[in-house]
């Protein structure tokens, strides 16, 4: 199988590394900043382009794995190629492929980072397909990435492409809004690891909303008050607070 990669991010290095690491050949690497695409390329053996005409006609796999707004027109620029085309945005309708003539949606529902190596077999894999013969070939590609493969069509997925906005990158926007503030007084976000760390194993067994802890579930007003006094020079910050406090109190109310 030969398959051409579009797009050099996160999700673009880590999918080609995965079919490279499966034996599976990955041609081509297009980007439109060709040392991007020169990165990932070594990493495969591939082709690095970065000129939307030169990518190959002849492969048996398109993966555009590209930012939601530069995916139709990628799409675009591959109408009339017999290989399969996919992209992989869980926020992305199918639709916006359905002028070629084989296509679906590959949605890894992970956070990537070109730096940290991540064991793929263990990625959820959303897939959707424009007919049931692509769906059965879609099926036999994701079960060789991973062992967790779904189906699931584009509403399904822009629920938990929603959801996943929520559990991951306003969870860290979080991470990050902490460690301002403890490096502010002097202290170290070390000294938060564990905390974060346990909190994300006890979701690995249990319901979260079983195991909320913290003064707005245990009605501590005077508590919260304080760290609203603490925070009277970011009202930024205390926006967030309030309003996740109320969130969390009607919760469990």
């Amino acid at each position: 199988m030969k398959i051409v990669c579009i797009g050099s991010g996160n999700v673009a290095t880590h999918m080609a590394q995965a079919f490279n690491a499966r034996g599976i050949n990955v041609v081509q690497v297009f980007s439109r900043d060709l040392s991007h695409a020169e990165l990932l390329a070594q990493k495969t053996a591939a082709q690095a382009i970065a000129d939307l005409s030169l990518i190959r006609r002849d492969a048996d796999l398109y993966v555009i794995a590209v930012k939601d707004d530069a995916i139709t027109e990628i799409a675009q620029s591959l109408e009339g190629v017999a290989g399969l085309v996919l992209h992989t945005s869980g926020a992305t309708d199918i639709q916006v492929l359905k002028n070629c003539k084989r296509y679906g949606v590959l949605y890894p529902l992970q956070t990537f980072s070109k730096s940290r190596a991540i064991d793929f077999s263990n990625v959820p894999l959303f897939i959707e397909a424009g007919n049931q013969a692509v769906f059965s070939d879609l099926k036999s590609i994701a079960d060789q990435l991973s062992h967790r493969v779904y189906e699931a069509d584009s509403e399904k997925r822009r629920v938990l492409h929603l959801a996943a906005v929520f559990a991951c990158n306003f969870v860290n926007q979080l991470y990050t809004l902490s460690a301002d503030l403890v490096e502010h007084h002097g202290l170290e976000f070390e000294m938060l690891r564990p905390l974060i760390l346990e909190t994300a194993l006890k979701v690995q067994s249990a319901e979260p909303v079983n195991v909320q802890t913290g003064p707005a579930v245990r009605g501590d007003q005077q508590t919260m008050m304080n760290h609203l006094d603490l925070l009277t020079l970011t009202p930024e910050l205390q926006g967030i607070y309030e309003t996740l406090s109320n969130s969390i109190k009607k919760t469990h109310s």
